[in-house]
């Protein structure tokens, strides 16, 4: 009977693995996970660890993943992971990441294997398993697929939900910074890109029924009423009017004592998995009573601070008889709700600290859906999952913001209180980068590489551009020279040492300047020309004052603010005054009166700036 393909070959591929493990023990002979099996000297010259059957590659692969599968199972069915022996598994999953690269088998065949590998194992040989794992994180990753990241996901998720994060939360924290390395940045994988919350936890708590004010017989113990019940979905009691059991605390609502106070204050829990429930008027209301009832009484009972916490502060070294635990913590992955423990729980200060960051969280969310932050373009182009049909009202987000000031104030209360509401603020704000980021549809961060050919062209082109150019080299007949035999360079010379072209203008001239700018702003035809003229005589006033800083300074105490320079003008003799004020002679015969001497009121003006102009270049 003649033998399939299929089976001969798993037979031959079963024989060479099994070769492929022995000499494996002669490249790596010792029995840790590290270092990693270096499987190209498995095979001399590089060649081939499996050859192919018939040509056809999913027969060899579908062969290589039978015959890994059967050493597999015999050897975690007969060794113990602490033995020595079990080197041989470590070495079959090299062998098999080697040939996952190189396309001989699946790429997540070895993720597969260390899955089935971690859940036959014990928590305390996960570690062990997870070690490894660690180790050959880079390789694995190395060439990227769909395949292999759901692999990675399920595997470190399962092993998760196997360990406590309060028993374990150092092996909790090394899960999940290898998921953290192993997934980009911008992966959607745990996004959760719909926003849904996370209602399954529900927190439950013990209810004992109010009992009526009036005076009961206090032997009737056995009454049903008395009897406590455990109560998942309780609501909070209405807070509106004043309990019978409370006392008016010297700032805000009343202080309700710990009994009344019980159910009110777990009731937060509710609100704190399901934001959605606020949506409703009166959760929302019973809400806003629940939670300053809350703080009120945070503020009021005596705190009480862990010894852990106030040992080791900011900077502090450990004695030599110290015995505190770097790992030492005050976190509890579930509250204990039992009503015997609500006093002390109520003053211990990092028990209020993380309800009132839970409320922190839950008011942040409250106040994306104010008019306000719903009217911007980011929320309207967001997907439809995190849009919601609420808005806030305009009182409840006056109260929403007081609230969270009121709870920000006593964060930074205590010993490193402002350490710690600062580290608390620092959270939040990158929490809504992230939500942006979501709420944008997860777009790319990351930007590709730039081609190396690329780079290299803008490189030249930008020294290039900056490199200093040459002048270029005068190649055959020179320009012409004929400018050098220019007969007028002694006219020119002449011009030059002209007094008017280096002797500074005096006040005076500067002064009839600024008297002309009055003229001109009379008939100004528009603001425009107007602010023109009044800055041109604004900088005549100041070069004016400047020169006759040198030699009239005595002259600006009759500088009246205002009025220009009018001061600095000389004052005319009696001569020039007597022939100013001598009647001129007119003739008797208006026509034979000369045509110059009809001027109008125009023309004077002109004639006034022209002689202006011409003493100032006199000068």
């Amino acid at each position: 009977m003649a033998v399939p393909i299929v089976g001969a070959s798993q037979i031959s591929t079963a024989a060479r693995l099994d070769e492929l493990l022995q000499r494996a023990r002669t490249v790596k002979p010792s029995t840790s996970i590290e270092p990693p099996l270096q499987v190209s000297e498995l095979v001399p010259e590089n060649g081939p660890l499996f050859s192919d059957i018939n040509g056809e590659k999913d027969v060899l692969s579908t062969a290589v993943e039978s015959a890994a599968k059967g050493v597999f199972y015999a050897n975690i069915g007969l060794t113990r992971i602490d033995e020595p022996a079990f080197i041989t598994v470590w070495n079959l999953l090299d062998i098999l990441q080697y040939c996952g690269d190189r396309d001989v088998c699946s790429a997540q065949l070895v993720l597969l294997l260390i899955e089935e590998l971690l859940d036959s194992q014990s928590l305390a040989q996960c570690r062990t398993v997870f070690s490894f794992l660690e180790s050959r994180r880079e390789a694995i990753i190395a060439i990227s697929s769909q395949n292999k990241s759901l692999v990675i996901l399920r595997l470190c998720n399962e092993l998760l939900r196997r360990l406590s994060r309060a028993e374990d939360p150092v092996f909790c924290g090394r899960v999940y910074i290898f998921m953290f390395q192993s997934f980009p940045l911008g992966d959607k994988s745990s996004v959760n890109l719909r926003g849904n919350f996370h209602v399954e936890n529900v927190t439950t708590f013990e209810e004992f029924l109010t009992e009526s004010s009036t005076n009961e017989d206090p032997m009737q113990v056995d009454n049903d009423a008395n009897t406590p019940s455990i109560k998942t979905t309780a609501e909070p009691e209405d807070l509106s009017a004043k309990p019978p059991n409370s006392r008016k605390s010297k700032e805000g609502p009343p202080t309700l004592d710990i009994d009344t106070l019980y159910p009110v204050f777990w009731s937060l829990q509710h609100s704190f998995s399901n934001p959605p429930r606020l949506f409703e008027e009166n959760n929302f209301k019973d809400f806003r009573s629940s939670l300053e009832a809350t703080l009120a009484k945070f503020k009021e009972v005596p705190k009480v601070i862990q010894s852990g916490d106030i040992e080791r502060k900011k900077g502090s070294k450990p004695s030599s008889g110290d015995s505190y635990d770097a790992f030492a913590n005050t976190f509890n992955p579930k509250y204990l709700t039992s009503r015997d423990l609500f006093k002390l729980e109520l003053s211990d200060l990092a028990f209020q600290r993380h309800i009132l960051v839970q409320a922190l969280i839950l008011i942040d969310f409250l106040l994306t859906l104010t008019e306000k932050a719903k009217s911007k373009s980011l929320y309207q182009n967001a997907q439809k999952a995190m849009q919601y049909n609420f808005t806030m009202r305009e009182q409840d987000t006056e109260w929403a913001l007081g609230i969270k000031t009121a709870v920000a104030n006593y964060l930074q209360e205590g010993p490193d209180g402002k350490f710690y509401y600062r580290m608390v603020d620092t959270v939040l704000s990158r929490d809504k980068n992230w939500v942006r980021w979501k709420m944008e549809n997860c777009q790319p961060f990351t930007r590709k590489r730039v081609d190396t050919a690329e780079f290299l062209t803008s490189k030249s082109d930008a020294v290039r551009a900056v490199s200093k150019k040459r002048p270029n080299e005068p190649t055959g007949v020179s320009s012409s020279l004929n400018f050098l035999y220019n007969t007028e360079a002694e006219k020119g010379l002449s011009q030059l040492r002209q007094r008017d072209r280096f002797n500074a203008p005096s006040a005076e001239i500067y002064a009839k300047k600024a008297k002309m700018i009055d003229l001109d702003l009379e008939i100004a035809n528009n603001d425009a020309e107007k602010r023109e003229l009044e800055e041109k005589k604004s900088s005549y006033i100041w070069r004016g004052l400047r020169a006759a800083s040198q030699k009239q300074l005595s002259s600006f105490d009759k500088i009246e603010h205002g009025k220009g320079l009018e001061a600095l003008q000389p004052v005319p003799s009696q001569a020039e005054i007597a022939g100013d004020n001598t009647a001129p002679t007119v003739p008797e015969d208006r026509d034979a009166a000369p045509q110059e001497e009809q001027h109008s009121v125009e023309e004077q003006r002109a004639e006034q700036r022209s002689q202006v102009t011409a003493d100032t270049e006199m000068e």
